[in-house]
């Protein structure tokens, strides 16, 4: 009787188009969401941020850099 074939296509849409929202902010949003796994830095990431920082000096970044970039070529 309330259940013919198409009577409740409105709500199947409102549905539809609120899963795509859901679905859209939770993988294309760029915010960082807790709990999300992330990439770990290369090594030349974390010689440039220890330099940056200034825990090593210019010869020792040189040659990290040097010893570092020799590898990552072969």
């Amino acid at each position: 009787m309330f259940y013919n074939e198409y009577s409740f296509w409105g709500m199947h849409l409102f549905w539809w188009i609120v899963w795509m929202i859901m679905l859209f902010w939770i993988f294309a949003t760029p915010y960082d969401i807790p709990g999300q796994r992330r990439t770990k830095d290369s090594p030349l990431d974390i010689l440039q941020k220890r330099f940056a920082a200034g825990k090593i000096t210019n010869t020792e970044y040189q040659e990290a850099k040097m010893i570092l970039t020799n590898d990552l070529v072969r």
